[in-house]
């Protein structure tokens, strides 16, 4: 640029600046300006996803049910945990909770009035069998039956998880609970009748919800129920157990279920999430799910443990039989995705792939864990559809919590979570325009709840709940989802 202006032509120069500025409109006008063809209009539906994928909400039993005593329900291992001193925030427990078991009509009347067609919910296994085993208790049964008969009223599709996490305490006391494969028998034997009971109208039934959390947590690092520590050779046996109960439990429906019943699992498995796009990377992060999920999800659908999981347990690998990894990988129908958080995945000229540990300023919701990587999701159904051909996902929870507070108008405006859902649902639209099957999308949670060790501290509801008084009060997330659902796109 020449700068060989003379003190005139400058002059000039700024007084026509100074008309220009005085020319700048408001942002008022700006608001009402009109546009140039196309510049700026709003397109509420750019992400439109297809006519048949289907909304919904998620809860698991111990977490909204209450009624811990009522209806002849046996004690399960976390209301033996919860109930112990230190376990749990305040040492708050289940007991009552949202107390679901009362007000299942109004929450199904919530869920309609969003417009959700499906709901996940799941069954509380000594709530059907007190003792694990045994004779069944027919009050279990018929609550669970009125609870099906309340959403299939409402228009609303049932899918039903078979063990979210409340372990029979008396399997607990008996057998070790996962420790043993007479617990995966046993659940066997209850996810057989509970789907023989149900299947005239519950058409998806998921059998185990996230391996990785109530084994990890529960019998490696005890932060969970039953609050074990486990030394690593008895920990990959309980693993190895966990997945024949989810194995033996498919061939179970399979042999008691209404033709054309649809079954599967839910799985937070670790979705290798390439730290960027590029050939290397993405065949880093397809190795490393492989790899990361040996023990769980990949042996399911594999039918074997990878060498790579073996080689680095060494003595302290599970036992197994050929007729173990037989029953173990029987063929599902339906695969269930719970995703939060990405893992980040580079190349590695050494093991092929490497884990990125996220730096200490990664953005993150209210639980420390839960950091914001919306890309994951996308991911974690790509993958799963081109590693291992799942033809049927559904996205079963994807959710975060929130510092929650009833405004002084009484709202509660939890903009980050909608921030959240919004972003993590522009990348489930992104996998379903590239061809890959997800069918279906469930928002943990359709009410806030008690959140296992957590408590009452952290809320992942779109819906608040007042403890005191159980009142449900929406969210602006309920808003924001109910007008997902009506437009059938990202808003």
């Amino acid at each position: 640029m020449s700068t060989n202006l003379s003190r005139r032509s400058f002059g000039k120069r700024i007084g026509a600046a100074a008309i220009g500025a005085s020319a700048i409109p408001t942002a008022a006008e700006l608001a009402f300006a009109p546009h140039a063809a196309g510049q700026g209009q709003p397109q509420p539906d750019f992400y439109k996803f297809p006519d048949n994928f289907r909304w919904g909400c998620a809860t698991a039993a111990y977490q909204v049910e209450g009624g811990a005593k009522e209806g002849g329900r046996g004690p399960s291992i976390w209301d033996s945990f919860s109930h112990t001193p230190g376990k749990t925030y305040k040492n708050e427990t289940g007991d009552v909770a949202d107390d679901d078991y009362h007000l299942y009509k109004e929450d199904i009347a919530l869920l309609k009035g969003l417009g959700a067609k499906i709901y996940r919910f799941s069954v509380s296994w000594p709530r059907i069998f007190p003792e694990g085993t045994g004779k069944p208790n027919p009050q279990g049964l018929d609550f669970y039956s009125r609870l099906v008969d309340e959403m299939v009223a409402a228009g609303i599709d049932p899918f039903c998880t078979l063990f979210h996490w409340d372990l029979p305490q008396a399997l607990q006391d008996k057998y070790g609970g996962w420790q043993s494969r007479e617990t995966s028998k046993a659940f066997a034997d209850y996810a057989g009748y509970v789907a023989e009971q149900l299947s005239d109208r519950v058409k998806h039934f998921f059998t185990i919800n996230e391996f990785s959390s109530f084994i990890d947590l529960g019998y490696r690092t005890g932060v969970f129920a039953p609050g074990l520590q486990l030394a690593p050779a008895a920990l990959n046996q309980t693993r190895h157990n966990a997945v024949l109960a989810h194995g033996l439990a498919v061939q179970a429906i399979r042999a008691k279920a209404r033709p054309g019943t649809k079954v599967g699992l839910a799985e937070n498995f670790i979705s290798g999430t390439p730290v960027f796009n590029t050939e290397e990377h993405i065949k880093a992060s397809e190795l490393g799910t492989r790899v990361l999920n040996a023990p769980y999800l990949t042996v399911i659908m594999e039918g074997k443990y990878m060498e790579q999981y073996l080689e680095h347990e060494g003595a302290n690998a599970p036992k197994f039989t050929a007729e173990d990894l037989k029953v173990i990988s029987s063929p599902i129908d339906v695969l269930g995705i719970n995703v939060y958080n990405p893992t980040y995945v580079r190349a590695d000229e050494k093991h092929g792939f490497a884990v990125v540990p996220p730096p200490s300023s990664f953005p993150r919701m209210a639980s420390p864990w839960l950091l914001i990587g919306p890309e994951g999701l996308y991911w974690a159904a790509r993958h799963v559809a081109q590693i291992w051909g799942i033809k049927d996902i559904y996205v079963t929870e994807n959710g975060c919590s929130s510092a929650d507070v009833i405004a002084p108008d009484g709202h509660v405006y939890d903009t980050d979570r909608v921030m959240f859902l919004r972003n993590y649902l522009i990348n489930l639209h992104r996998a379903v325009a590239e061809g890959f099957p997800v069918h279906g999308y469930f928002v943990w949670s359709l009410m806030d709840n008690f959140e296992w060790a957590d408590a009452y501290n952290l809320r992942f509801g779109i819906y608040y709940v007042d403890y005191k008084t159980e009142k449900r009060i929406p969210k602006l997330s309920a808003s924001f989802y109910r007008e997902v659902i009506r437009r059938n796109a990202v808003v």
